[in-house]
């Protein structure tokens, strides 16, 4: 059992609190409902712990990271036919909390019951989220653990200050660093077949370019 849970169930008050936590997660469903009804194709924002977040407009080197990071990964996956790969308008839709994550990639088998009128998304295999300052905190704090918790397998945090790539892997319902890459190095996914990337093509638009054509020629040559 949960250590968490242990001292609550033990405690006299056990059914007080359940009565509150019962009340307080009927009016986040309602709060949710209105989110959903709300939420429009020119507005990104997420619910989070019973929030609604909106983004701001990102800095230019978030925008382009996202963008290098997503052309990469779309290309590579889209030559070998891997699944499919959406960038950020994407709305992922957990037990509690819905996102929208910068760069989210699912397996043929998720992708394959998509539609093209789908809106909400199911837990992805790979998601890659750039760091700023306003979403850092969720990104390394409640994301971390949700997306842990709902079996997204491989977690990528991309620094484009300073110009690294955190690579977290998931072993036994948690994450576990599994590499920290930085400029000159280089980045191998663990989830997405082949996808073996330059740090800098993450940052540097001609850095990207080599690491696409690469990317293209593998595919023609598989």
């Amino acid at each position: 059992m949960d250590t968490v849970l242990e001292p609550l169930i033990r405690s006299p008050k056990l059914p007080a609190y359940v009565q509150e936590l019962s009340s307080l997660l009927t009016s986040e469903r309602e709060r949710r409902e209105k989110f959903y009804e709300e939420l429009t194709e020119d507005i990104k924002a997420e619910f989070i712990n019973g929030e609604v977040f909106m983004h701001s407009p990102a800095r230019r080197s978030h925008i382009l990271a996202t963008g290098y990071i997503y052309n990469l990964l779309h290309n590579h996956v889209s030559r070998h036919q891997l699944g499919e790969v959406l960038l950020e308008k994407a709305l992922v839709c957990l037990t509690r909390n819905d996102y929208e994550p910068d760069v989210l990639f699912y397996g043929k088998d998720k992708a394959a019951s998509f539609t093209l009128d789908q809106i909400k998304h199911p837990a992805p295999d790979f998601v890659v989220e750039v760091l700023s300052e306003t979403t850092e905190k969720n990104d390394r704090g409640v994301k971390f653990e949700d997306y842990a918790a709902h079996g997204v397998a491989e977690y990528w945090l991309v620094d484009p200050d300073a110009r690294t790539v955190e690579q977290f892997c998931l072993e036994s319902r948690a994450y576990r660093l599994h590499r920290l890459a930085r400029e000159g190095d280089r980045v191998a996914s663990v989830v997405v077949a082949g996808f073996d990337i330059p740090v800098a093509a993450i940052f540097d638009e001609q850095a990207n370019r080599r690491a696409l054509l690469t990317l293209l020629g593998m595919a023609e040559k598989a």
